[in-house]
């Protein structure tokens, strides 16, 4: 018997066909729109666009790590979490400080291409995320997976949003505003990830040390 039989995790699940699949539909989708919404970030001059191609990135690049988690112990899942959270907490770390270099420039932002971008973000993510709504729940590992992918939807939303206002204000500040915002999203995932994983890491710590656990494990 694994030492993962706690917290309520369902280990079927989590080694289920179907939580394969919907993990590799995220990366594939992740991976390949934020190259391109990256580039449309420059394209139109869009900080917040930049920002939510990161999003994109590190969603298809963590997802693949928790791909690679499925089979280990919770041990492992926790730490394969953690570095998520670490991950993430970096990526909006970066996003807050070029934000915050940003503002001393005055290059104006393309309203229609940073709003076309947003929109086809928004339903390559909706495709990504349907496939992880029933396996929203579990281990620290699979609840940053869904973190990163309800980002991901929170951030187009917010870019699409911040391109109307761009093109309605004629001014840059709302998709500076929105990069802001993504970065604060970044970070209290991040926290959230990170405090999943320790507890997890916890329960895995305390199950292995404990002689009962270790008797049930070898019967």
């Amino acid at each position: 018997m694994a030492d993962d039989d706690c917290c309520g995790v369902d280990e079927e699940q989590i080694r289920s066909p179907g939580y394969r699949r919907a993990l590799w539909i995220v990366v594939i989708l992740n991976l390949g729109y934020g190259v391109i919404e990256l580039f449309g970030g420059f394209l139109a001059n869009s900080q917040a666009l930049k920002a939510d191609a990161l999003d994109f990135l590190g969603d298809g690049s963590i997802t693949f790590l928790g791909l690679l988690a499925i089979g280990w112990s919770l041990a492992w899942r926790a730490r394969s979490a953690f570095i998520q959270g670490l991950f993430l907490g970096l990526l909006g770390l970066w996003v807050l400080l070029s934000t915050i270099l940003k503002t001393l420039t005055d290059t104006p932002v393309e309203a229609g291409l940073m709003g076309l971008f947003a929109f086809a973000a928004l339903i390559v993510n909706l495709i990504a995320v349907v496939p992880l709504l029933p396996y929203r729940d579990g281990d620290a590992n699979m609840r940053a997976v869904w973190l990163f992918s309800r980002n991901d939807a929170i951030g187009n939303v917010a870019v699409i949003i911040a391109a109307g206002l761009v093109a309605l204000t004629s001014t840059r500040w709302p998709d500076l505003i929105v990069a802001f915002l993504i970065a604060a999203l970044f970070l209290h995932s991040a926290w959230n990830i990170l405090r999943d994983a320790r507890r997890d890491l916890k329960v895995a710590t305390s199950r292995a040390t404990d002689p009962l656990t270790r008797e049930t494990k070898s019967e």
